[in-house]
């Protein structure tokens, strides 16, 4: 007997004489691209129909091989198959339900693909029929609301989500895409949020619940009349944040995917988007973010990395269910808590390393919004700075020769806010390169600069090691300077400049109602005084492009007036400081004899006080960052309907799932 071979849908004998047999699915899809109604021969075609394995490949294939006008010849078919799925949605027999459901979205796929150029409308029309869209897409949604609802299979509400995520994303640009007027009008928002509410329900669906959730928020999101405004998305993630902060715990976990030497390969920009709508749109959210659980090893699990592969591009892989459904430790006074803000952090030292990729550069940039939204929070700002809430983070800090790797055990107990400022310098200290990342950079200041402003309005004296600070800082301004011409070319340097230069007005403005101590006040003057010679270089720097009639004048005006009263103190404790070396005959004084001197002549000092200096502009993503957020979610959107993989709920484990159901 000759060999019998499966392709794409076709039983081909290997002998070359024989006609193909195909299968009795594939049959009757040859039927329904007839332009006759397949159920006339055949009054039980569709309920057969939907007893059959779906072949998802053929059926796709066979829409996409269509022109327009053919399918235009078989639309009655093509809206009888579409409604008859959503009557099969009904059916008690689960196979039916998942087939119906696998239909669906090679229908949807398949019809999306064909009509690329064409608009929505006539989408809507090829699958549905204009008269009875409105009444279709409700009984669809209804039943989708019920099978997630349901205490039924797993298998069926992973197809649902699927098939939701297949709906958003058929468009590039999710807001051109008419279909989802329909979803937001029939809301499936409870179903999603109580997958998210419900621990065992989360483990299984939570990643694709979170990014349809992050999706669905960006629909027309930037139209006055948006159908899903912040305000609903505010009060429905009220009622549930519960459910939400623990999806969100899960699914932003470093862990979730990166491998256990932390290499920065893959990002998962869907996932901070909703991390990012959650903290944006609910400020609320923000106490969430607070809410402690146990340490369970975000740093120490391994996790085998996935392969890097043309089908799991960037910033779509979700996590491996092994790591989300690890065991939950019970709270114990020798774990170490901690908590959704705490894994973000560790989760943002990784991305940020590496921006050179284009998906890694959005989610540092991404991380560097969310926190600047956290940073101007009062309520997280209480929190961040509160002394009886001390965590070890330990971030991921970047192998660099000059400094030794801290060990783990030795990592401090602290405020969260030291934490933030740890990661903003390591920022500082590991970007500065030939592809500068200004945008970060001015980005990463703002954080630091809020969070001061949050100080001094309290007056929070915060324990920190604010040497680091400064010298980051200082080795930033040396490295704008030494890359003047490069730099320039690309980016108006004096903008960052002028904010790192104000930073440290606010030190020296405001830095006895919030510096820990007095000899950290000393320390700020002894920093300046040690650097002189930078602060001189860019006093000069400046000076000259303000004096000339270029194009930076302005810009670099402003930096010359911010820089008066750092170069007061420089003009005048530095005789001081050589005089005192010539009086006690000392070549070269210790830190300790300069602070003396400081301390001896704080009260000959003049400094000219200078407004605004705690003063910001708030976050505002209608106006500066709507464009970023388009891109990101299209970027996402072209991810998400790229790895949806329908084929790989396999019958046979549905069959075995639904063995004990008659």
């Amino acid at each position: 007997m000759a060999q019998v071979e499966k392709r794409g849908g076709l039983l081909r004998k290997s002998s070359a004489s024989k006609k193909p047999l195909k299968e009795k699915v594939v049959l009757m899809y040859d039927e329904i691209f007839m332009t006759e109604d397949p159920s006339k021969c055949s009054p039980r075609f569709w309920e057969e129909l939907f007893l059959m394995k779906v072949n998802l490949e053929y059926l796709e294939g066979k829409l996409e091989s269509l022109d327009g006008e053919e399918l235009m010849k078989i639309k009655d078919n093509i809206n009888c198959l579409f409604q008859h799925c959503i009557q099969a949605l009904g059916e008690e027999h689960p196979i039916r339900v998942v087939n119906a459901l696998q239909t669906l979205c090679a229908l949807i796929r398949g019809v999306h693909q064909k009509n690329k150029s064409t608009s929505g409308f006539d989408i809507i029309n090829m699958l549905m029929g204009f008269d009875k869209a409105e009444l279709c897409m409700k009984n669809l949604m209804e039943s989708l609301d019920s099978l997630l609802c349901a205490e039924g299979s797993e298998s069926l509400k992973s197809l649902c989500l699927k098939l939701l995520l297949c709906l958003v994303t058929v468009t590039d640009n999710i807001s051109q895409n008419t279909i989802l007027e329909y979803v937001m009008i029939n809301s499936i928002f409870e179903a999603i949020l109580q997958i998210l509410s419900h621990p065992p329900s989360r483990r299984e669906h939570g990643y694709d619940a979170v990014v349809l959730l992050a999706l669905l928020v960006n629909y027309r999101k930037y139209e006055v009349s948006g159908p899903l405004n912040g305000q609903q998305y505010k009060d429905k993630e009220e009622e549930h944040q519960s459910g939400f902060f623990s999806a969100l715990t899960n699914m932003v976990s470093p862990t979730c995917y990166f491998c256990p030497a932390q290499e920065c390969k893959r990002t998962n920009e869907a996932i901070l988007l909703a991390l990012y709508e959650a903290v944006h749109l609910n400020r609320n959210f923000i106490t969430v973010l607070a809410q402690s659980h146990p340490e369970m090893g975000l740093v120490t699990t391994p996790v085998s990395p996935a392969p890097t592969t043309p089908a799991t591009p960037l910033g779509t892989t979700p996590p491996s269910s092994d790591v989300i459904s690890s065991v939950e430790l019970p709270l114990d006074a020798d774990v170490q808590t901690s908590n959704l803000l705490i894994t973000f952090l560790k989760y943002s030292s990784i991305v940020m390393q590496d921006t050179k990729d284009e998906h890694r550069l959005h989610s540092g940039k991404l991380c560097l919004i969310i926190l600047t939204c956290i940073a101007e929070d009062q309520y997280a700002n209480a929190f961040l700075h509160d002394d009886n809430m001390n965590f070890r983070v330990n971030l991921h800090r970047m192998p660099m020769r000059h400094r030794k790797k801290a060990a783990d055990k030795n990592l401090p107990c602290r405020p969260l806010v030291c934490a933030v400022l740890d990661l903003m310098v390591e920022f500082i200290v590991t970007h500065m390169m030939k592809e500068f990342p200004m945008d970060l950079y001015v980005r990463c200041i703002q954080v630091v600069h809020k969070l001061l402003c949050y100080q001094k309005k309290c007056r929070v004296r915060l324990h920190y090691t604010w040497r680091e600070l400064w010298s980051a800082l200082i080795n930033l301004l040396k490295f704008l300077m030494s890359n003047e011409t490069v730099l320039l070319a690309k980016h108006n340097i004096f903008t960052l400049a002028l904010m790192i230069v104000n930073l440290f007005n606010m030190f020296i403005t405001y830095g006895d109602t919030f510096l820990p101590t007095p000899s950290s006040y000393d320390e700020l003057y002894y920093e300046i005084i040690r650097m002189h010679q930078s602060f001189d270089n860019l006093y000069s720097m400046v000076l000259r492009l303000s004096t000339n009639a270029g194009q930076w004048k302005e810009a670099a005006s402003k930096v010359t007036h911010a820089l008066v009263n750092i170069r007061a103190i420089i003009n005048h404790f530095n005789p001081k400081i050589e005089s005192y070396a010539a009086v006690n005959h000392i070549s070269q004084l210790s830190e300790e004899q300069v602070l003396e001197v400081v301390r001896a002549n704080y009260d000959t000092l003049t400094l000219k006080l200078q407004d605004g200096l705690d003063q910001y502009e708030r976050y505002s993503e209608q106006h500066k960052e709507a464009a970023f957020f388009k891109e990101l979610v299209r970027s996402i959107s072209t991810n998400v309907r790229r790895n949806l993989a329908f084929h790989t709920l396999s019958q046979e484990v549905l069959l075995k799932e639904f063995s004990t159901i008659s």
